[in-house]
């Protein structure tokens, strides 16, 4: 797809599902890439979950660095930089009493989907509708209808199940970003205590991501089943 398809297709895919905020593209720019010239460096340090619900509100772009991310828990499962021991061992969580007990605090953050360390230098965002760069991943935050919307069109064509693993840890940034990324899937989550904490993730709404190469067929296959609207 080319710039002008990935547009297109972020804004047929908002009105066909009559979203109130955008799908975001994210991509992830490896060692040996450069971030898009277009594209200008976030200006403030705040975590992942933020930019993306910034972006998916505001309508704005930007890339960020390892030094941009608050939160270096969603940046290490980026591939921006090393896990801490800390929270690799599952200490942080446990001392949240978030676990019974260590060990399984341990086993949950042992299953957590994470990119090789320090194998991604920046992160890039934008508005599906808006993206000048192919992202790697979309993530869309929407009311559970919408996302068992986009769900039966994901199937439309070739069937099967969409697969939902989470833990309510590391939501937006492992769950939405690494896991469809290394798996080529579609992924579904709840959030975590942290991206309902920080941002205007409603309680009522959920996150969906799926991959680049999902995207054409997505949009083709939801305006067979869903649209209303003159395209």
């Amino acid at each position: 797809m080319n710039n002008e398809d990935i547009q297109r297709a972020g804004k047929e895919l908002k009105d066909i599902l009559n979203m109130s905020t955008s799908p975001v593209a994210v991509h992830l720019v490896h060692e040996n890439e450069d971030v898009p010239d277009d594209i200008q460096q976030i200006n403030e340090t705040t975590r992942h979950c933020q930019m993306v619900d910034n972006v998916r509100r505001l309508g704005i772009q930007f890339y960020a660095t390892l030094d941009n991310h608050m939160c270096k828990g969603g940046a290490s499962v980026m591939g921006l930089t090393s896990m801490s021991s800390k929270l690799k061992s599952g200490e942080v969580y446990y001392n949240l009493n978030h676990f019974d007990s260590l060990d399984s605090a341990k086993t949950t953050m042992e299953k957590v989907p994470m990119l090789e360390a320090n194998s991604i230098k920046a992160v890039v965002y934008s508005p599906l509708e808006k993206a000048t760069f192919k992202p790697d991943v979309i993530l869309i935050i929407a009311k559970p209808k919408q996302v068992m919307e986009l769900s039966q069109a994901l199937l439309h064509k070739e069937g099967g199940r969409v697969n939902a693993g989470f833990a309510g840890k590391q939501s937006v940034c492992a769950d939405g970003v690494a896991y469809p990324y290394l798996t080529g899937e579609a992924g579904v989550t709840i959030g975590c205590s942290g991206s309902r904490k920080y941002t205007e993730i409603q309680d009522e709404e959920m996150i969906m991501s799926v991959s680049v190469d999902m995207l054409p067929h997505l949009v083709e296959s939801a305006k067979t089943m869903f649209a209303t609207y003159a395209c």
